[in-house]
């Protein structure tokens, strides 16, 4: 199974339809992130999505899985090479946790969700709307890191440290930048859209001793765009202070990222925000 063709067919399916990643992941029910993975080829929807991710891109299951329109002579051929493939791809996730013994049980299983997908049969129980495979064992998947985030997140800081730092008024000041990225969408234009609350804080040395200059906690929408592969930070938002803060809030960020950040200063994350930076600082300044 060709995960890198599946995920550009999702891709150019989904845009196709002028449909953002955020708009078909509200519609399935999953992130944005989720969408990304797929669409970049890291990982494939579950199979209990297959149908309604169909449904919204106006495929078939035979598209999807063979990552391309398929003719009409060629229907069968592909449906019986699809469904080997699923089986095929679906075993090699499981050896990846080395449970070999399950893989004729795991086969037997996923030939049933085929069935039930395709014919709306309801044999495999949902649990928390999160498909549920051998819950007693005791295993959970755990999705790959997604290399696109972490590198938008190391963009960020070090446009913020650098900005920060033009204003230095001490010779050994320091940025230090931490963050929590509440959501990460793309447009249909390319352009990446990141809704995070930041802490930055500014020290120096003074008679050997750690000052704090500044520090600022504020949430942000960042604009980037990819430019040869690499991330650049083109444009930011924050609200306005006193009266028009909430105003702007409601403009800038979706109400998902409001409702998160309503519990800032209750949830822990200013705390840990907090502690790492103080951490780096005591890397930086040797303390």
């Amino acid at each position: 199974m060709d995960l890198e063709k599946i995920g550009k067919f999702i891709a150019e399916s989904r845009k196709a339809k002028n449909i953002t990643q955020q708009e078909l992941a509200e519609k399935l029910g999953v992130s944005d992130r989720t969408i990304g993975n797929w669409e970049n080829g890291r990982n494939m929807p579950d199979l209990s999505l297959f149908k309604p991710l169909c449904n919204e891109l106006g495929i078939t299951l035979n598209d999807l899985m063979s990552g391309e329109k398929v003719k009409e002579k060629e229907y069968q051929e592909k449906f019986e090479e699809n469904i080997v493939n699923t089986i095929d791809y679906s075993n090699k996730k499981v050896k990846k946790v080395k449970l070999i013994c399950l893989l004729g049980a795991i086969s037997v299983g996923l030939i049933l969700l085929i069935i039930s997908v395709l014919f709306g049969i309801d044999i495999i129980r949902m649990r928390n709307n999160e498909l549920v495979l051998f819950s007693t064992w005791g295993f959970k998947y755990a999705p790959p890191i997604n290399i696109d985030d972490v590198n938008i997140e190391n963009v960020i800081k070090n446009y913020l440290i650098s900005e920060d730092e033009k204003n230095n008024y001490y010779e050994n000041e320091k940025s230090f930048v931490a963050m929590r990225i509440y959501l990460i969408t793309e447009d249909l234009n390319n352009k990446y859209y990141v809704y995070a609350w930041v802490l930055q804080e500014k020290y120096y040395l003074e008679n050997n001793a750690l000052v704090r200059d500044t520090s600022t906690s504020i949430p942000y929408k960042f604009e980037l765009v990819k430019e040869d592969n690499k991330f650049i930070v083109n444009d930011y938002d924050i609200p306005r202070d006193g009266s028009y803060y909430v105003k702007d809030m409601k403009h800038i960020f979706p109400n998902s990222v409001l409702r998160d950040m309503d519990s800032i200063n209750t949830d822990g994350t200013i705390e840990r925000l907090s502690l790492e930076i103080q951490n780096e600082v005591n890397l930086y300044f040797h303390k």
